[in-house]
């Protein structure tokens, strides 16, 4: 394998399936509490921070089992430790240490690979920190407490994880896979002209006649030291203005362009300003949870002063108020005017969806604006939020535990928000919450 291996290892039923599960962001494993749920090593892809893994769980180690049937899985978990560049060693952080614990660290450390040992089921340390402590003894370094049930400490143990990869493993692992763009929008806003200017080539039929675009092509173009992926869509138009099928089949396929991007521009014809199918277009690609920029083409043909771009941003944001966080720039495709300026907040827009925030740090500024603003109560009942952990990118999303959700009212949520893009940018991206109560 050309990208890193991480082997996920240790005794049945410590919740190794769970944090597969968890890290891939797929339900591939079985979880179950009956020991020894899963067999033969099962592998995937994972990606954290921008750096590409792949991870394999194993069955549970049993070193001194005589049962045949475990001396399978045992030789199965051989090989995968064998081929590992990185070993996550799960414990049952509630129990504390028992004699298969000890004789598995003695087991990894004959193979003289990197060994993170990784505390499960610990969702209240305090609760249980004198059981973890007991961990040390098994001389593998600092135990790193998580939850893999309730996603606590993921995001710090997959730092470490990463941390432990040598340079050749992480620079072949590294996802330098090309940033996707969908340009969409309304038929004839200047879609193709602006992808022909961008690529340097006339792949695109360029004309004044609505809908001459109708399939979603594909071009690849370098800008810089980056590679981008441009699709150029059919125009979208009305369902009601729909008569053709072979029209039907060209907004499918410009909706499924926005679905493959990472980065989606919506053109704007300043001559029209925002229209309802404008309104619609930015809709669907907030639902698919894209980075989004605003790009309004054709400035050279508008006449203006002083005040005219300032207008404009006005009007779009109080017609698209529900994506203020994606940023505007006015292009001429014709002339050229802002398209690099245009590639440069592309490529930020991208990186803002790729971006990892460490808990420690998330959770120190969650305080602060606490702090600032404290929660608001309902009949009585005051609104505590204990925790917030990062759970995916592209987009942004983040898990909040509080006391009760029935109280955390959207008008905080959007303050957290707010405060969150004021720290950390996400400029161009929405940013999903997911809330949890822990009593």
């Amino acid at each position: 394998m050309n990208k890193p291996l991480v082997a996920i290892v240790g005794r049945p039923n410590v919740g190794k399936s769970t944090l597969f599960n968890v890290i891939t962001e797929k339900r591939i494993s079985i979880v179950d509490d009956t020991p020894g749920v899963t067999r033969d090593r099962i592998y995937s892809e994972a990606e954290w921070s921008g750096v590409g893994f792949d991870i394999v769980d194993t069955g549970g180690i049993q070193i001194n089992e005589n049962d045949d049937f475990y001396k399978l899985i045992k030789k199965q978990s051989e090989i995968a430790i064998e081929a590992a560049d990185v070993i996550l060693f799960v414990v049952d952080g509630r129990e504390g240490v028992n004699t298969d614990d000890i004789n598995i660290s003695d087991f990894l450390r004959k193979s003289n690979k990197p060994i993170i040992l990784v505390c499960n089921k610990i969702d209240d340390y305090k609760k249980y920190s004198m059981k973890v402590l007991e961990f040390f003894e098994l001389g593998l370094g600092e135990p790193i407490s998580i939850s893999a049930a309730n996603r606590m400490g993921i995001g710090d143990l997959l730092d470490k994880v990463i941390d432990n990869f040598t340079d050749d493993k992480e620079q072949s692992g590294s996802i330098r896979e090309p940033v996707r763009v969908a340009i969409a929008g309304r038929p004839n806003v200047g879609k193709s002209s602006l992808y022909n200017k961008i690529i340097g080539e006339e792949k695109s039929i360029v004309s004044d006649i609505p809908g001459t675009t109708r399939d979603a092509l594909d071009s690849s173009v370098k800008f810089g030291e980056e590679e981008y992926t441009f699709i150029d869509t059919a125009g979208l138009r009305k369902k009601s203005q729909i008569k053709e099928n072979v029209e039907r089949y060209s907004a499918i396929r410009s909706l499924n362009a926005i679905k493959r991007s990472d980065v989606t521009l919506i053109l704007i014809d300043p001559t029209a300003g925002v229209t309802e199918q404008d309104t619609k277009i930015a809709g669907y690609a907030l639902e698919e949870g894209k980075g989004i920029i605003i790009v309004v083409n054709k400035w050279d043909a508008v006449e203006k002063d002083d005040k005219t771009m300032r207008y404009y941003e006005r009007d779009i944001r109080q017609k698209l108020s529900f994506i203020n966080y994606a940023p505007i720039v006015f292009v001429s495709a014709l002339t050229g005017l802002r398209v690099n300026k245009l590639m440069d907040m592309i490529l930020e827009v991208y990186k803002n969806a790729n971006l990892r925030i460490k808990t420690g740090l998330l959770n120190d500024v969650l305080n602060e604006i606490i702090a600032l603003n404290p929660p608001p109560s309902d009949k009585g009942k005051r609104l505590k939020i204990f925790y917030i952990t990062q759970v995916g990118i592209r987009p942004p999303q983040f898990t909040m535990f509080v006391n009760d959700k029935d109280i955390f009212h959207f008008s905080y949520s959007r303050y957290i928000e707010n405060n969150l893009r004021e720290t950390f940018s996400f400029m161009g991206n929405p940013i999903k919450f997911i809330i949890k109560e822990r009593r």
